[in-house]
């Protein structure tokens, strides 16, 4: 752990089988696994490293629809959360959306657009407006967990 990195006691957390260590105020997402979809390399390496500061693993890293899919498809059952970049490029990524949905994964959409730039549909899913801080991914993630706990 890094320097002034403080690990409290573990206890018991909100999200299904998963519990709580802090690093100073900022609670962890241990053990998480998280599959990101993301076109721009930069964007996406920063979002994997916050994860990885957060305690969560990276298991997929895509950046176009078919090989998003395709990973979803395959590897489904390895992901407990995914992050979804409304906008790639050549398209949304709602097709994405609706394959992971269909396993019952949880998912945090990430835009450089306003919220109302989502459908409708999507809106019940926390969406980050880009560019965000440690604390703002933590939060989007935690609330997509607990709601799929719910």
């Amino acid at each position: 752990m890094g320097n002034g990195t403080a690990v409290g006691a573990a206890q018991a957390g909100s999200t299904e089988g998963g519990y709580v260590i802090t690093m100073g105020d900022q609670p962890t997402l241990s053990g998480r696994r998280v599959f990101i979809v993301e076109d721009e390399t930069l964007v996406a390496m920063m979002i994997e490293g916050m994860l990885e500061e957060l305690g969560a693993t990276v298991v997929g890293n895509e950046s176009r629809s078919d090989d998003a899919l395709n990973f979803v498809a395959s590897r489904h059952g390895e992901i407990d959360v995914a992050m979804l970049d409304l906008n790639l490029g050549t398209g949304h990524s709602y097709a994405i959306a609706e394959a992971i949905a269909g396993h019952g994964i949880p998912i945090v959409f990430s835009t450089g657009y306003t919220d109302g730039a989502i459908d409708a549909a999507w809106r019940s899913w926390p969406v980050l407006n880009k560019p965000f801080q440690l604390a703002d991914l933590h939060g989007a993630l935690a609330r997509a967990l607990d709601a799929r706990a719910a």
